[in-house]
């Protein structure tokens, strides 16, 4: 289709009447990027708004952040303390719990086998930031040069 006068009167006297060039273009039965393009030949340029600059934000005074303790430090920690002797018991026994029973405020670690009669997990206080107390954190988790030694 070609740009004929009426067209072209048609085009400015929507563009004048503040129509979107896609409203523009459904009125005149052509494409809105033909629309856009004969407007742009035509020197057509709707005022652009002026720009409003957001008010300055007032950032509320920053409080001191939490100090985060990684599971390494935790860990290390861990390993710091003196080692239990062989003939003492390393974990207290006495706090098993059930699957159901099973919560945050719980060692995870698993006593016996799955699906035995005596299936059970510790129970006792977990450390801080692991799902294990002491002595099963001390047991699961090996620094590397330990583990390549191992095995």
């Amino acid at each position: 289709m070609t740009w004929t006068t009426e067209r072209v009167e048609q085009l400015k006297m929507h563009f004048d009447a503040g129509l979107s060039c896609g409203q523009i273009a459904r009125q005149i039965g052509v494409s809105r990027n033909a629309v856009i393009g004969k407007l742009n030949r035509l020197g057509l340029a709707r005022a652009k708004p002026a720009i409003v600059r957001p008010a300055e934000r007032r950032s509320a005074p920053r409080l001191p952040r939490p100090q985060l303790v990684t599971q390494h430090q935790i860990l290390v920690t861990l390993r710091a303390e003196p080692r239990v002797a062989v003939d003492e018991p390393a974990i207290p026994a006495g706090q098993h719990c059930s699957l159901f029973e099973l919560n945050e405020g719980k060692c995870r670690w698993p006593i016996s086998e799955p699906g035995s009669a005596g299936f059970c997990f510790c129970g006792n206080e977990p450390v801080k930031g692991l799902p294990y107390c002491a002595g099963h954190a001390r047991m699961a988790y090996h620094p590397a040069a330990r583990q390549r030694l191992r095995a």
